[in-house]
């Protein structure tokens, strides 16, 4: 068998449900699945059987270690690796205290205790000050829902990181915060309106497309702004970029269809079925994608294969790039969600189908979530809100920065049918027979709704793909969202059913005051923006102008009746995404001047040397160079200014004042780049960095 036989060795390293069910005690199995729901706590007794069977499979699979793995928010655009998660390695091992020696014997085990429940630093990671050094306590709490997995020998556990007093400050709890407001208000609106009420539970479902660059990594160590920053500061588009669409879907690069193949096949064995690789449109840009699956293990497979995406790039002497805009003037990353919910009996909300029933719930489930994306317009903005992502939203190659929901243009007018007094049922999710208009090739079927590429949320069959989120976010942060302003949407439908008035009525008030919302045609016209502002949607164009809204009592209001934040987690969480912008702007600012200082304005200097004596040859080389030094003159100023004596007021100097003068430095220095004799300019060129690993 092949090292890269995917499918012959899939699962393999995972003690999913079905490995479960096969190893332990049907009760202890039962009562261990059962609490997942009810949110009791695993007996100490089944903790014990549990421990033991892992123990034994893990080692059987050859591990050593075991390991809490957590996710702290760390945010977006790290300069490595993208949202990296944390964990410590503790060896299976524990001392016989039943023994009388002084330096008793150890024994290999896996103690219940350590499974089930760890303890770290809380104030070493974001917290938002909910955590600080003399009060620092955070405790690690095994995800029961998401499966333990074997990577390198080591046994990791999927955990969830509060503080002392049950504060969350971690992207995973308040995910699966949500997805237990799914399931009470899902279940809640099902029993309104009268629909699967044989229902018992409700999920949350995700499957990510996972956009990424790969370069070589000898030319990625020699880019002081890719190492310090994830991203280019400088830098001049070759001749030949993506103006003719050549790298998308073309052939993948010998080296680069390796490292996706090992990828895939160790994606493969911890149960994350990779089921997609291809070109991206930018070159050097690649993307790889799994089937979906429950929405927290889903956010923890993409995390997983980020660090193996990293790791095995290195073995091969490459470098994976996850920052958001790597490379100026071409695409960048992103990473589109496709999110769905549905019920236990295997209904889908998102579906249109075949039945009356099917249909009745689409419609209903569309009034909600047009509900959640209208009242809660900002919070899916802010979601997706970090410093890389600045870059992408708004451009000809992401959605706009305005929220929107597209559910095609024949549902639109369904919308406005309904809105006008007509039936729920009408809507006909028919496919389309479209003839290929020669007889080698059989007419295609096509769905009865187009794609709509520029908008953040367009419908796709089955799902909803939140097309705005960064390729560098964890996906817990994005989905959280998604999953609590759908939880309102239902709660509220919910709640005006009780209130005595009809499950149409009800659809159809939901619909009209949430009419704005909907929007199917092109996002990236110019018409778009202005149109908006008509509608009332906020336009948040930087990430500073959409973190302001994130705290407002409006906001607190839901999480809290959705029992997903406290109000003080969500101002925390607030000053969280500040200071993470801030560092990255900084750190961008003090990179883009170290690198001119230290490589552009010397090889200025050399190339200028050249042309004494030779004033008509140097052109306007003097002019040009000096203008480097006196902008980055500026740019250092700017940044030994007093810092604010606030994290927004800061954000916004740095957003409103540092980002432009980076810019305009930039734009002189890529001017020289262009004059510079060639050997002179002092780092990997675009060119190098983009091609020189294809052959």
């Amino acid at each position: 068998m092949s090292s890269q036989d995917a499918i012959g060795t899939m699962s393999a390293a995972i003690f999913d449900e079905n490995t479960m069910a096969s190893k332990l005690p049907k009760d202890v199995f039962e009562r261990f699945m059962g609490a997942m729901i009810s949110g009791e706590p695993t007996s100490a007794a089944d903790q014990k059987v549990i421990a033991d069977v892992l123990f034994t499979w893990a080692r059987a699979q050859g591990a050593v270690d075991f390991a809490h793995w957590f996710f702290p928010i760390r945010g977006g655009s790290g300069a490595v690796g993208g949202a990296v998660g944390a964990f410590k390695m503790d060896t299976m091992i524990d001392l016989d205290f039943s023994s009388k020696m002084a330096n008793k014997p150890f024994f290999g085990v896996l103690p219940h205790e350590r499974l089930f429940q760890g303890e770290t630093d809380g104030s070493s990671f974001p917290n938002g000050g909910l955590r600080v050094t003399h009060s620092a306590a955070a405790f690690t709490t095994w995800d029961r829902s998401s499966p333990p997995m074997i990577v390198d020998g080591v046994l990791r556990i999927p955990c969830a990181f509060v503080t002392h007093f049950g504060k969350c400050i971690d992207e995973k709890t308040p995910l699966l915060r949500s997805m237990d407001a799914v399931r009470t208000q899902g279940l809640r609106m099902l029993k309104a309106v009268g629909l699967a009420t044989s229902a018992k539970n409700m999920y949350s479902y995700l499957g990510w497309e996972q956009e990424f660059f790969v370069v070589p990594a000898d030319l990625y160590k020699a880019r002081p702004d890719l190492v310090n920053c994830g991203r280019t500061l400088m830098g001049k588009l070759p001749t030949r970029n993506q103006q003719m669409d050549l790298n998308y879907f073309a052939p993948v690069p010998e080296k680069v269809n390796q490292l996706m193949n090992t990828v895939q096949a160790e994606m493969m064995k911890v149960g994350c079925p990779i089921a997609v690789k291809h070109n991206e449109v930018a070159p050097a840009q690649h993307e790889m994608s799994p089937i979906y699956c429950v929405a927290n293990a889903s956010a923890d497979n993409n995390v997983l294969f980020m660090e193996i995406m990293n790791r095995e790039s290195a073995r091969m002497g490459l470098m994976t790039l996850f920052h958001e805009k790597p490379f100026a003037g071409i695409n960048g990353n992103g990473k589109h969600a496709n999110w769905s919910i549905g019920t236990d009996t295997g209904l889908n909300f998102f579906y249109p189908g075949k039945t009356e029933e099917h249909a009745k719930l689409y419609v209903t489930a569309l009034a909600c979530l047009a509900y959640g994306l209208c009242q809660h317009n900002e919070l899916v903005r802010c979601s997706v809100a970090h410093a890389g992502n600045d870059h992408r939203l708004g451009a000809q190659e992401a959605p706009p920065a305005i929220i929107s929901l597209y559910p095609g243009q024949l549902f639109e007018a369904h919308v406005d049918s309904i809105i006008a007094g007509g039936d729920i049922l009408g809507y006909k999710a028919e496919k389309k027979m479209q003839t290929t208009g020669c007889a080698a090739a059989m007419p295609v079927e096509a769905p009865t709704e187009d794609r709509n590429r520029t908008a953040p949320f367009p419908f796709c069959g089955n799902r909803f793909e939140f097309r705005a989120v960064g390729s560098s976010q964890n996906c817990s942060f994005p989905i959280m969202v998604c999953n609590t302003i759908m939880a309102s949407g239902m709660a509220a439908l919910a709640s005006l059913i009780e209130g005595g008035m009809s499950h149409r009525d009800a659809v159809a008030d939901m619909f009209k005051q949430n009419r704005h919302v909907i929007f199917t045609g092109n996002g990236y016209s110019k018409e778009w923006p202005v149109e908006a502002v008509k509608r009332g949607l906020p336009n948040l164009v930087t990430t500073p102008m959409a973190v302001a809204t994130w705290a407002s009592d409006k906001n607190k209001a839901l999480f809290e009746a959705m029992k997903v934040f406290t109000p003080e987690e969500t101002d925390a969480r607030a000053e969280v995404m500040y200071e993470a912008y801030v560092t990255t702007l900084r750190v961008e600012g003090e990179t883009l001047v170290h690198m001119i200082d230290t490589g552009i304005v010397p090889a200025c200097a050399k190339d200028l040397e050249k042309y004494k004596g030779f004033a008509k040859l140097a052109g306007g080389r003097e002019a040009l160079y000096v203008g480097v030094v006196e902008e980055t003159e500026k740019l250092k100023n700017l940044l030994a200014a007093p810092h604010k004596e606030h994290l927004a007021d800061e954000a916004n100097y740095l957003c409103e004042q540092l980002k432009p003068q980076m810019e305009a430095v930039r734009a002189l220095v890529d001017q020289a780049e262009g004059l510079l004799e060639a050997g002179l300019y002092p780092f990997p060129t675009y060119e190098a960095l983009l091609y020189s690993h294809h052959h």
